[in-house]
């Protein structure tokens, strides 16, 4: 008899996992998920923006070992540069995986640096979405099934229903922090003494790329600050189903 390999559904798995464990949150849930559900099969991307620091100490009191992907655009300021490096020496991550747009795509579909202001969505996607979804596709094919994200139900209205665990296109997506409140991040920061990224105290609540990140006024929706001006909210790497732009690049 031939044994034919299950192939691995995001979906079910997900929905599975929320029926075990969708009530927890925070390290409640990370720990029992990467200890007996997920061991060796689960990495974290992180900006390591404003608020990165919460989740990346929750993940290395877990695991410290977890892969974390940071994506480097290029374009990022070089406070968040060398936050990376500060919040990496102080929680002991060891794995983090620096990844960064092609140098030949750049060179042919934004030689000046400044597609962000024609066509923000193509820059996303060519210095974030693409080189992203590369390593995700690498780490699929190692093994990996379980994707850790900081976002959070309050950041801004497109995620007001963000579930702690859901199903991306290859993984299952756990979202440990989706049901915090801003003041639950707040006094995590003062818990833990957490570093700060240098650009909070100067206004920026949600800190991506230089050019299409601003300052946010207090009380203000945290995110407002990126891409103002324009209708878009998201750079496309957490959309569910990513948009197919493959012949863009």
């Amino acid at each position: 008899m031939t044994n034919t390999a299950v192939k691995f559904c995001p979906e079910s798995e997900a929905a599975r996992l929320r029926g075990l464990y969708g009530h927890l949150s925070g390290l409640e849930l990370l720990d029992v998920l990467v200890h007996n559900e997920l061991k060796g099969e689960v990495m974290l991307s992180s900006s390591f923006g404003a608020e990165s620091s919460v989740l990346l100490d929750l993940v290395a009191q877990v695991d410290p070992a977890i892969p974390v992907i940071f994506l480097d655009t290029r374009r990022l300021f070089g406070e968040t540069l060398r936050y990376q490096k500060t919040l990496t020496d102080h929680l002991g991550l060891e794995d983090v995986r620096i990844i960064r747009p092609d140098d030949g795509v750049l060179l042919r579909l934004d030689p000046e640096d400044m597609l962000f202001s024609d066509d923000p969505d193509k820059c996303c996607h060519i210095r974030k979405v693409a080189p992203l979804d590369n390593i995700l596709n690498k780490m699929g094919n190692f093994g990996y099934k379980a994707w850790i994200t900081g976002r959070k139900q309050f950041q801004a209205a497109t995620r007001t229903a963000l579930p702690t665990i859901e199903a991306d296109t290859d993984f299952v997506k756990i979202n440990p922090l989706a049901n915090w409140t801003n003041d639950d991040i707040k006094q995590a920061f003062l818990a833990k003494n957490l570093p700060p990224h240098p650009l909070v105290a100067d206004g920026f609540k949600s800190i991506g790329c230089m050019p299409c990140t601003s300052r946010v006024a207090e009380g203000a929706d945290p995110r407002s600050g990126r891409w103002a001006g324009r209708d878009k909210t998201e750079c496309g790497i957490h959309l569910s189903k990513r948009t197919d732009m493959t012949t863009a690049i």
